[in-house]
């Protein structure tokens, strides 16, 4: 049986399996392309941009010399957030709660938090798809397999005659849908964990340099 017959011989429960399954093959390789360019490029680009920061003669300088390597604005709003705490703000109070509201060093780590938080949320953008894709891939595969090898089932049953030679060919076709379910899932799974490891590591450089920001802060304040 060619797909298309197969196609044709399933009804909407088996064909809507299908399709959701191929959605979420396409949505995860796409993902999974993106994220690989993007992870490849940030992880160089975050030691330019660092670079950069350092070797700027001052804060002014600084935030043009990392927008030149920062092609996916990771750092350049850590820095952004910095130049903003360095301001000039309003004039503290005399104490209590306003006065550590409106310090430079509240005022700091507020903005840079806030920034970095942004800059991780792009990372990990996509993570979440690929986590359900691998986690649900193989329960809707099994859905469709389990659909097909009852409606097999009727159809035989209502000829009267079963027969292994005749149950073979309808619950083969059905196991077709776990392994689809199954060829949809482990890429997917794959690349959460290699990938998910990389957004780690850049999570951690990023936190690194948000809390050298925040000190620098401080200093100067």
């Amino acid at each position: 049986m060619s797909s298309l017959d197969w196609w044709r011989s399933g009804d909407a429960v088996t064909q809507s399996a299908a399709l959701l399954l191929l959605l979420m093959s396409v949505a995860s390789w796409v993902v999974i392309f993106w994220k690989l360019r993007m992870l490849q490029r940030a992880a160089p680009d975050l030691a330019r941009s660092q670079a950069a920061f350092w070797q700027a003669p001052n804060w002014q300088a600084a935030a043009p010399a990392v927008a030149v390597f920062d092609r996916d604005a990771l750092l350049s709003p850590l820095v952004a957030a910095a130049l903003e705490a360095r301001a000039p703000g309003a004039a503290p109070a005399q104490g209590g709660a306003e006065a550590i509201r409106t310090s430079a060093p509240a005022r700091a780590t507020r903005l840079l938090r806030a920034a970095l938080l942004r800059a991780v949320r792009r990372l990990q953008y996509g993570q979440v798809l690929l986590a359900t894709v691998g986690a649900t891939a193989p329960f809707v595969g099994l859905l469709g397999t389990v659909w097909g090898i009852y409606h097999a089932l009727t159809a035989l049953a209502g000829t009267g005659q079963i027969s292994v030679e005749r149950l073979a060919g309808p619950v083969g076709e059905a196991l077709i849908m776990t392994a689809a379910g199954l060829a949809v899932a482990i890429p997917a799974v794959l690349a959460y964990n290699l990938l998910g490891r990389q957004v780690a590591h850049l999570e951690a450089e990023l936190e690194g340099f948000a809390h050298d920001l925040r000190e620098l802060c401080a200093v100067d304040g």
